[in-house]
């Protein structure tokens, strides 16, 4: 009850802080052929110094404007200058909507750029917000763009690999980012060949990506936050694609049930589907990319025709009915099904199911200075793995989650704050390696309260924030600050930092010592006491906690060219995993651990005309205490760089060329000591130790992960072309090489055997893409 008042306190704080002193302009600004919002235009009262940004909306607020006539101007790149006049009186609330028609002037002789005018207004520490069009810039694996392939080019994050791959960001393993999909929690958001994720491109509004230090808005977990919001459907007419390559098709088909129109409202749908083929192309197309003879080592009268394919396959859908008013308010109905399988004949298939749905609205009433949304929804998640030589690992979450957020708009102030409220259900089934199981079927919920600040001070933005997370079923609760701050220091040179304290109570089947894990269940945290990582003193709590601080500098070093530089630091007071080990029925099912990250990410970013350039440099380190040894992670990769370049050309623009190239050290593993004759004495007193064969057992040393594999790179290269078949009817053709001087990249190695395992080799490919 205290922690309720202090947040209630605070609130009545900041309200009281930014009540209304003038008028308040608020509208939308949109495209005016297609009704699309313009995100992250400039929106400024001509002749003054008081301004905004749109949203990813297209909605902006300016309060507190003092009385007067003004005449309200909307700037974009590659977007004629709009502007209206409005009359601001005391109290009153003006809206006014804008309508913007594309340029006929060339891009290049734009200077303006509503990307750096963000950055001097909002914080943006360890955030970087990605479009769809950035991630179509990237080269395309199988002639498809991805998020999942875009997420490792941004500093501070590392995937695993091409084949049930994971990512990792800044030190946080996958259990500890919070994937959202219209504001709603996505457990798996990864299909088993890591190249593709669930969400298709082509639906993409915008994505937040907070890889450290991220405000009061976002709690439940430790590390990271990827925010995907979805477009409506188109507004204007009947639109959509049809997509195929040799690792799957998709189509999408949109359009307006009510039309857009200047002053009006509209009614929009959007449905997208994707399948995958890749397990019935590869035989034909990529068999030499097939490592067999895992197949023959553990089953020698298998049939080679069912083994030479990529055993890998996915289907993928999502829908959205999304209805708009004349204010910008707004209201979305979504749904999903999202379904993975990987069968390696013989030995292990694992197939998982994620389906959901659920409501976001955003309502702006006509009298008030306060906006409000929310999202309601629910996902249910089931996964089981059957190998041939052990029993079944089954895992299922059922979750729903309902939020509502209010915001409220000052001249240079901006006051949210909002509730949440997540019940998880979650049933997991495990028998670990000497036959011991691991059963936990546990329901919990959490509940949570935030406010957060954004004031700007001369050239100073400050967000001050506050979350007060519960735990009913630990029972825990937890008081976590947050603070961000940015000093424009000139117009080309800006000072940041952030820092938070965070927990959360969700755990993941995947141990930090897996190499290769496809099978990703979840758990609720746990229902018992857990120990120190001593294994002797009870914890303090039940919950897995961590403490964020971030600093950074942003240079505009030409008009055309930008550094950013971000040091970091995290440290995981508590973090939690299932006992793998254990031998006894009367030992803990957890064990707990602490560890750091920390590291330094350098990015910069050139665009000029119709030549864009990226690259990264990240220097880190990761490791984690286990009561006995402080150790590096499996994911502790001390050096990533990522280029990234596209280029138009063509006289009508339309031809692309991309190029990326990865290179990153080794990634530590434990090393081998010997073996040993592993003898089950299956026979009894009958079983002869001496003449029998047992199963060969292996000796790790006693350091963990103490060895480095070799390093990784990959250059992956792309050519598109752009063909005109109508006013709306387009084609495009790429052709994509991944891999492609083919580097043997280490995936792990198979200590039995006695093989190295890599990654896949080059993979070229043919895709086609018609939209109208």
């Amino acid at each position: 009850m205290k922690k309720i008042i202090l947040l209630s306190g605070f609130l009545l704080c900041f309200l009281n802080m930014f009540a209304q002193k003038g008028g308040t302009i608020r509208g939308n600004v949109y495209d005016k052929a297609t009704g699309e919002p313009i995100i992250f235009g400039t929106v400024m009262l001509k002749g003054t110094t008081i301004g905004s940004n749109t949203n990813e909306d297209g909605f902006f607020s300016i309060g507190n404007v003092p009385v007067g006539r003004y005449n309200l101007m909307a700037t974009y790149i590659g977007y004629d200058s709009v502007w209206a006049t409005v009359n601001v009186t005391i109290n009153n609330i003006v809206t006014q909507n804008l309508y913007m028609s594309e340029s006929s002037i060339q891009l290049s002789t734009v200077d303006v750029s509503a990307r750096k005018e963000k950055a001097k207004s909002d914080v943006q520490v360890s955030k970087v917000t990605v479009t769809a069009s950035q991630i179509k810039s990237l080269p395309s694996t199988g002639g498809q763009t991805d998020i999942a392939q875009y997420l490792p080019v941004l500093p501070g994050i590392i995937s695993t690999g091409d084949q049930g791959g994971q990512i990792y960001i800044r030190g946080g393993s996958p259990i500890q980012n919070k994937i959202l999909l219209d504001g709603m929690t996505i457990y798996n958001p990864f299909h088993s060949i890591g190249f593709f994720s669930v969400f298709e491109t082509e639906t993409i509004k915008t994505v937040d990506v907070l890889t450290a230090g991220f405000d009061a808005q976002y709690g439940g977990r430790i590390s990271a936050v990827i925010d995907l919001k979805t477009r409506e459907g188109n507004k204007k007419r009947l639109a959509g694609l049809v997509s195929a390559n040799p690792f799957q098709a998709k189509a999408l088909i949109e359009g307006p049930l009510k039309k857009f129109e200047e002053g009006g409202g509209s009614t929009s749908f959007l449905i997208t589907a994707k399948h995958s083929y890749i397990d019935k192309t590869s035989p034909h197309l990529y068999s030499y990319a097939v490592d067999t003879s895992f197949y023959k080592y553990n089953n020698d009268t298998l049939n080679g025709k069912d083994l030479n394919r990529l055993p890998f396959s996915f289907t993928d859908l999502y829908g959205k009915l999304s209805f708009l008013t004349s204010n910008g308010s707004k209201f979305n109905l979504f749904g999903f099904n999202f379904a993975d399988d990987v069968n390696y004949v013989g030995v292990a298939k694992l197939g998982w199911n994620a389906a959901g749905g659920g409501t976001n609205f955003t309502l702006i009433p006509p009298n008030s200075n306060l906006v409000a949304g929310g999202t309601i929804a629910f996902s249910n998640y089931d996964l089981e793995l059957k190998e041939a030589s052990a029993d079944p690992r089954t895992s299922n979450i059922f979750s729903y989650n309902v939020l509502l957020d209010f915001t409220y708009y000052g001249l240079n102030s901006e006051v949210n704050y909002g509730f949440e409220v997540n019940g998880l259900d979650t049933k997991f089934r495990f028998k670990n390696f000497i036959g011991n199981t691991i059963n936990k079927d546990i329901n919990t919920n959490e509940l949570a309260g935030y406010i957060k600040l954004k004031q700007k001070i001369g050239n100073w933005i400050i967000e001050p924030g506050l979350r007060l997370q519960f735990y009913p079923s630990v029972p825990a609760s937890n008081i976590e600050p947050r603070f961000g701050a940015k000093w424009n220091v000139t117009d080309d040179f800006r000072l940041k930092l952030a820092a938070g304290y965070y927990s959360q109570n969700l755990i993941a089947s995947v141990n930090e010592l897996d190499v290769v894990n496809l099978f990703v269940g979840f758990l609720a945290g746990p229902d018992e006491t857990v120990k120190e990582p001593n294994g002797v003193d009870n914890a303090p709590h039940r919950l897995q906690k961590a403490i964020h601080g971030v600093v950074g500098a942003e240079v505009d070093l030409t008009n055309n060219l930008e550094l950013n530089v971000e040091p970091y630091y995290k440290r995981y007071t508590q973090l939690i995993q299932l006992n793998r080990n254990k031998l006894e029925p009367t030992d803990p099912d957890f064990v707990t651990e602490n560890g750091d990250a920390y590291g330094i990410d350098f990015t910069f970013r050139y665009q000029k005309n119709d030549f864009y350039a990226w690259a990264t440099y990240s220097l880190a380190q990761v490791t984690r205490y286990d009561g006995e040894q402080t150790y590096p992670t499996i994911f502790d990769r001390r050096h990533n760089i990522n280029l990234l370049a596209t280029y138009q050309f063509g006289q009508k623009k339309d031809w692309e060329a991309a190029v990326r190239w990865n290179l990153g050290s080794g990634f530590p593993f434990t090393l081998t000591q010997g073996f040993y004759n592993d003898f089950n004495f299956e026979n009894g007193l009958e079983s002869n130790p001496i003449t029998g064969n047992g199963d060969l057992g292996v000796v790790l040393d006693g350091k963990r992960n103490g060895g480095r594999l070799p390093y990784y790179h990959r250059l992956d290269l792309s050519l598109k072309r752009t063909l005109s078949l109508g006013k709306f009817t387009k084609m495009e053709v790429v052709a994509s090489v991944t891999n492609a001087y083919s580097r043997d990249n280490i995936f792990y190695f198979d200590r039995i055997r006695n093989q190295r395992v890599n990654q896949l080799p080059i993979l070229p490919s043919l895709g086609l893409t018609i939209s109208f």
